[in-house]
């Protein structure tokens, strides 16, 4: 990296940070890290693994910089850190994309097919985007290893996923049941309810009431409310609440006699066309029989006793009729009541005509074959026709899809293989509280929340892809063989395996040892988060090797991922933690919110409304999109909506006003005989060397640009001292380490930590931002200077802090007076307390009343007390800072909290007049008692002020849209008819050292519009003519520019001599257009890659040169072009000769031609 002396006034963060992950790369720096801090202490990180098989999104991106970060620095801390990347290569998402591919419908398709050559096509496409993976990772500057990263599908991965599940099964937590569970029809395959919470969409469905008459009373008939019509095909009986209050109405106008539950009434009724009957409790509906609705399973009447009314307590008030129709195999609760009231047992015959592609089977015979979700139409269709649909409507409601293919889940009955977690909720709850997460209410909250309801985790997948349940079982499911390894297989089966899917396994057999022939392995995989929550062992092929090392290193000290993951990584991390050793798998996480869109919807490529990450990173570097994206909302669990031009805010904000301060130290070496400038550049190298390294895990691109540059004039010995034992490695023979990320965290030298200027700069910044809100509230730039601020605080110790760093808040706030006082009444200022309402209402019930009514005569001096304690009691019940606010009112009523917006009309003293004014305040005020107010009364001598500073403020701007840089020799010249601006900016202004200070270039102004010959015009300025020795060159830039409410003229012309010339040599200018005399000569420069063009003067009408070499000439271009590494740029005479140096003797030479500069390119 090459090492400068000068740096140009602009820089392309994005073009430098290509060329330092050049540079890491063909120096290995990576490599270099790892190996150097190879005897360190171990800090242990897992990654996550995604799926290849869709482009990383800004979700990735930011998990990717969280856990890049932390590894940083726990490396520079003086740990080792191994970083493997893993991907997730089986499961859905990969079959998903195959059957697409391939126009696969169901199993019959892949049957067709044959499982080896469907497995086949999954491997081919399991990393299809790896490559783009990997290339968006480094750009990012992530570190990880991509060279030894696992893949879910390695054979011995497999292996020890295998290990996994044999362990669970010795110890008696693995079981094949029928359960109905959330089923994706779209993949033919169950989900867990986990990964059925993982995409829950708003959506409108059907909402039916229909009728089933009692047997013994066909007159009578009881109503049941669903939003599932086609589940109405399989009712084999009804549900009621034994314990609420049931009714038998006869409906005036259908002439029918129904029965519901009483609270349900408002469903079907909202007027009195009804006359109530007879009222009973529930229980009293038990055992009644009723006519079945469709004929399908009529049979079951006799054999099952089915089609009666059954009592639990499940049923609620809250929606429906009272009345649940139960469909014993597509609900859970269904299930569950029909099994424990004898309807169905565990050998009986199941009840569910839906095959895996969620389509009624032949013994629907009205709706064979038929998608029951569009079957709904055509059910209540024939419901209506046969009387039995007493109210049709819709319902919007939140209904579970699948996360993979994006289509309604269902709920289905079926055989699958269970892991036993409900009977581990106790130690899953005590091993997440040996966890620290941050933010930790997420951990407290929705995981722990979580972890209470967990359900047996059902682990097998009716699919082809992915690692084979390892279980061999006889015919009639009484034998079963678990096998833990491909040794064990071998043995057993007799074959030597070598790789572990089903195309490999699965003809293999195992002889029965208790006479029941052979026994066969069972057609399942493994769903693809038991494999993500093995890779703990998994990736180190751990037990079969690794053992010690595993040891040591588990659990974890660090992972990190979405919110999301509390219902699947995370969560099946726990799980298997726990029931393998009772540990938690980690010690230390981070979880990150979700990026949404900026209109704060989901990112969605088909919606196309978010930018692409790569073209964000091109435009404003990764830098700027990593701290744009951890220093958010989004880092503490929180939604992020994405804005591309906050990316450009960290650039602007933060990076320029670095590289600027950086380049002021390079160019200050020019004053280093004076002493105080020594110091005050040691000072500056010292600061600038502790920012590189504390933010270089944060920021890795640009901190190793600053520290390339800075590194030669960095005392190394001095600046380490105490990091005794950095290896000589790290190091150079010049004594400098070769990157910055070889560099130790800097250590807190205590001497240095002023705990009453911290504290007083707290109160500094938390009264200059209460200011700034007052001024965003109403709408008064910064730039607009006020009269007067008061800061009102009772706590005198914080008065005195307030009032020692006066002259920062005078500044910040751009006010001319600072008040400091405790004296509210002086200002009419009260405070007035308001109540929770929301919070309150529900808690306090019947005393709320008497609460509201004591708070609103609250006297100040209580409240005061309650803003220092925190707590009050009010009739009897005490209120915290959730339940009551306080704000300050001013004797306008105007309040003073936060945002809230507060506007008074005071009588002030007497002015020097004796007549009295009406002044104007705005208030603000914090939690902790800390009142600002602002005098925003108008005054014509702050106007001008005002107006000084804007025209500072687009002379400024429009010198960098001319890529002007401070010492380029301008005159400034500002054409307008106000006369209020004329006033401001004429050299006898009272404001013209304001500006001057800023602009430090002549400015003048003038009534009328000048020409593009500045100097043939100047007679008219008003002042005669340019001072003596002044010679204005040509044009740069004309600007129409607004002051509101005038616009005016701004027109830079180039100065060639005079006084306001800078000591030292200056940049060139880049000049749009202008005359050349006989005497000024110049060279025309063209960009080689860009096109762009300038124009630099080689001498001025005197012959004066102004450029000394050819070299210096390099200089000047760079300066124009933005070119940071000087090392490769040349100048050419043509597109391919390079230019030859030329000494100030021949510079002349060049006058009138045109040269080509541009990068350099070594020969291999």
């Amino acid at each position: 990296m090459p090492e400068i002396s000068q740096l140009p006034a602009s820089v392309n963060l994005p073009e430098e940070e290509v060329i330092i992950i050049e540079y890491w790369e063909k120096q290995k720096i990576f490599q270099t890290c790892l190996k150097q801090s190879s005897n360190r202490p171990r800090y242990t990180f897992y990654d996550g693994p995604p799926f290849a098989t869709g482009l990383p999104h800004y979700g990735h991106l930011l998990a990717g910089t969280i856990k890049d970060i932390i590894p940083r620095y726990a490396h520079q801390s003086g740990f080792h850190v191994d970083r493997r990347f893993g991907w997730d290569c089986h499961g859905l998402p990969v079959e998903y994309e195959v059957d697409k591919e391939y126009g696969i419908t169901g199993p019959d398709d892949v049957a067709k097919m044959g499982i080896k050559a469907y497995n086949d096509k999954c491997r081919a496409i399991v990393m299809k985007y790896s490559e783009q993976w990997e290339h968006v990772t480094r750009r990012l500057g992530r570190w990880i290893d991509f060279e030894n990263d696992y893949r879910t599908m390695y054979p011995w991965f497999m292996e020890s996923v295998w290990w996994v599940f044999k362990q669970l099964f010795d110890k008696g937590l693995v079981y094949r049941g029928v359960k109905v569970m959330p089923f994706s029809t779209a993949c033919a395959t169950p989900l867990s309810n986990f990964e059925a919470g993982q995409n829950y969409r708003d959506v409108q469905d059907p909402a039916i009431i229909v009728s089933f008459p009692l047997d013994d009373h066909p007159d009578v008939e009881l109503v049941a409310w669903t939003t599932t019509p086609w589940t109405l095909v399989s009712n084999l009986a009804l549900c009621v609440h034994p314990d609420k209050e049931y009714v038998k109405l006869y409906d005036k106008q259908l002439k029918r006699t129904f029965i519901l539950m009483n609270a349900r009434l408002p469903i079907l009724y909202r007027d009195t066309g009804y006359e109530i009957i007879e009222t009973f409790l529930g229980k009293q509906l038990e055992g009644l029989k009723y006519q079945p609705i469709f004929d399908y399973f009529v049979h079951l009447k006799q054999e099952r006793n089915a089609f009666r009314v059954l009592c639990d307590t499940y049923v609620t008030e809250d929606v429906g009729t009272g009345v649940v129709h139960q469909a014993p195999y597509f609900g859970e609760d269904d299930y569950r009541v029909c099994t424990a009231h004898g309807i169905i047992w565990k050998d009986a015959s199941i009840v569910c005509p839906v095959d895996a592609t969620g389509c009624f089977t032949a013994e629907i015979t009205d709706f064979a074959g038929m998608y029951v979700k569009e079957a709904d139409k055509l059910i209540c269709q024939n419901l209506k026709k046969r009387g039995r649909m007493v109210h049709q409507s819709t319902v919007n409601h939140s209904y579970p899809f699948c996360w993979r293919s994006d289509t309604p889940l269902i709920y289905k009955a079926v055989p699958t293989w269970f892991i036993r977690v409900e009977c581990l909720i106790d130690k899953l709850l005590e091993n997440n509280d040996k966890c620290h997460w941050v933010p930790n209410f997420v951990r407290e909250g929705r995981f722990a929340n979580w972890l209470r309801d967990a359900r047996d985790w059902a682990v097998s997948r009716n699919r082809f892809w992915g690692t084979p349940v390892p279980l061999w079982v006889s015919e009639d499911l009484e034998e079963v063989v678990c096998v833990g390894s491909i040794d064990e297989l071998s043995k057993l089966s007799g074959v030597t395996v070598t790789d572990l899917h089903r195309e490999n396994i699965d003809h293999l057999t195992i002889p029965s040892r208790t006479g029941r022939g052979v026994l066969r392995r069972v057609s399942e995989v493994f769903d693809c988060w038991f494999e993500s929550g093995s890779m703990p062992y998994a990736q180190v092929h751990y037990p079969f090797e690794n053992a010690k090392e595993f040891a040591e290193r588990f659990p974890a000290d660090f992972i990190a991922e979405g919110i999301d993951q509390t219902r699947g990584w995370f969560y099946t991390l726990l799980v298997l933690s726990t029931a393998l050793f009772d540990k938690p798998p980690f010690k230390h996480l981070i979880v990150n919110g979700i990026v949404l869109a900026s209109d704060g919807q989901k990112m969605s490529k088909r919606l196309k409304n978010y930018p692409d990450p790569l073209d964000v990173i091109q435009r404003h570097g990764a830098d700027a999109l990593r701290l744009y994206l951890i220093n958010s909302p989004v880092v503490r669990a929180q939604n992020l909506r994405f804005f591309e031009s906050g990316v450009h805010d960290v650039v602007k904000d933060v990076f320029l006003p670095w590289y600027n301060a950086f380049r002021f130290l390079i160019e200050g070496d020019a004053a280093k005989n004076e002493d105080d400038w020594r110091a005050a550049l040691h000072t500056l190298i010292h600061v600038l060397f502790q920012m590189i390294c504390l933010l270089a895990p944060f920021t890795p691109f640009i901190t190793e640009f600053l520290y390339q540059r800075l590194r030669s004039r960095i005392d190394f010995k001095e600046n380490l001292k105490d990091h005794a034992g950095l290896p000589i490695g790290y190091c150079r023979q010049t004594g400098a380490p070769e990157s910055v990320h070889f560099l130790p965290v800097p250590q807190a030298n205590k001497a240095l930590i002023f705990t009453d200027i911290e504290e007083t700069v707290a109160w500094m910044q938390a009264t200059v931002e209460l200011g700034r809100i007052i001024r965003t509230r109403v709408n008064l730039p910064l730039k607009a200077p006020l009269h007067e601020a008061i800061v009102i605080q009772s706590d005198p110790v914080v008065r005195k802090q307030i009032e020692s760093a006066k002259a920062y808040i005078v500044e910040e706030l751009n006010v001319r007076i600072l008040t400091v006082t405790d004296d509210k009444e002086r200002y009419g200022v009260q405070l007035r307390g308001v109540l929770n309402h929301r919070v309150l209402g529900s808690r306090l019930k019947q005393d709320y009343k008497s609460v509201v009514e004591t708070v609103k005569n609250m006297p100040s001096s209580e409240l005061e007390k309650f803003v220092q304690t925190g707590s009050i009691t009010v009739c009897g019940h005490v209120l915290n800072e959730d339940d009551l606010s306080v704000v300050y009112t001013t004797s306008g009523g105007g309040v003073a909290e936060g945002e809230k917006k507060a506007k008074v009309a005071a009588k002030t003293e007497q002015v020097k007049t004796g007549a009295a004014v009406t002044q104007r305040y705005e208030t603000a005020s914090d939690a902790r008692g800390l009142l600002v107010i602002l005098d925003t009364t108008a005054d014509p001598e702050l106007e001008e002020e005002r107006l000084a500073r804007e025209l500072v403020n687009r002379i400024q701007r429009t010198r960098k849209k001319a890529q002007l840089v401070p010492e380029n020799p301008i005159v400034i010249v500002v054409s307008t008819d106000s006369t209020v601006l004329q006033r401001v900016a004429s050299p006898t202004s009272k404001h013209m050292p304001l500006i001057q200070s800023t602009i430090k270039q002549p400015i003048t102004v003038t009534p009328t519009r000048i020409g593009p010959t500045g100097d043939q015009e100047l007679s008219v300025f008003g002042c005669a003519a340019l001072p003596s020795g002044w010679t204005l060159g040509a044009e740069i830039i004309r600007e129409t520019v607004s002051i509101p409410p005038d616009d005016f003229e701004l027109v830079l012309f180039s100065r060639t001599d005079g006084s306001f010339s800078p000591s030292k040599t200056t940049p060139a200018m880049p000049v749009l257009s202008h005359p050349h005399g006989a005497a000024d000569a110049h060279v025309d420069i063209i960009h080689r890659l860009t096109g762009r063009k300038c124009s630099v003067m080689l001498s001025d009408s005197q012959s004066n040169l102004l450029v000394t070499d050819s070299d210096d000439l390099l200089r000047k271009i760079r300066c124009v072009f933005g070119w940071s590494t000087s090392s490769n740029l040349r100048l050419f005479k043509s597109t391919n000769e390079q230019l030859e140096h030329i000494s100030p003797r021949h510079l002349l030479t060049l006058n009138g031609k045109t040269l080509y500069a541009g990068v350099l390119i070594p020969s291999s």
